[in-house]
């Protein structure tokens, strides 16, 4: 064989092994997408890594929020801290998720944070065994529009930093960051709701 050929022939095998090497390596490294990168997470401010849990107070009710003020319900269908949205119901009420070990500030308890492994693989955060989520409904921070909504067959309910359900009418409040305290209170009303569960 002439070298011309020998060389092409070299060369041509050493790139197909080339693009072999490249496709077995990116077939064989594909890795789940982090929760925190999907479009619902994106959309509600959970960003990457560790997701805080902190407050907020409004209409003389504190209430959990995540770091970047967004509203955060249980909904009283969940039980045996077990979530039962999904489908539909997920995509109206995304759950908060965390990449990492989420974390308290202002009146959160650490001691109640947890989390659960939804059926997609997602780290869904807890607190004191409650799922928690976000409403795809509200505007952004500062904002609790889906406060004591009957969506897909129960209640969801602002949480409480003692885990329990906030059933007094909340629509907005002052949004605070990360901090260590409870934000300043914007009451848009001070009637209560109905009852919890």
């Amino acid at each position: 064989m002439p070298a011309p050929a020998r060389l092409a022939t070299g060369v041509g095998g050493m790139v197909g092994v080339a693009v072999l090497a490249a496709a077995c390596s990116s077939g064989s490294s594909s890795t789940s997408t982090p929760a925190s990168s999907s479009p619902a997470a994106a959309a509600t401010g959970s960003g990457s890594g560790a997701t805080v849990i902190t407050t907020a107070t409004s209409s003389g009710s504190t209430f959990l929020t995540n770091g970047s003020g967004r509203a955060i319900y249980l909904w009283a269908k969940d039980t045996g801290g077990t979530s039962a949205c999904t489908g539909a119901c997920a995509g109206a009420w995304p759950p908060v998720t965390t990449t990492g070990t989420a974390t308290a500030s202002g009146s959160a308890k650490a001691s109640d944070l947890g989390t659960i492994t939804r059926s997609d693989g997602t780290k869904q955060v807890t607190y004191d065994g409650h799922p928690l989520y976000y409403f795809s409904g509200d505007s952004g921070s500062g904002t609790a529009t889906g406060q004591g909504s009957d969506a897909f067959g129960a209640k969801w309910w602002l949480v409480a930093p003692t885990g329990s359900d906030v059933t007094a009418s909340v629509s907005s409040f002052t949004a605070g960051g990360s901090g260590g305290s409870a934000p300043a209170a914007t009451p848009s009303s001070s009637s209560a709701g109905g009852g919890g569960y």
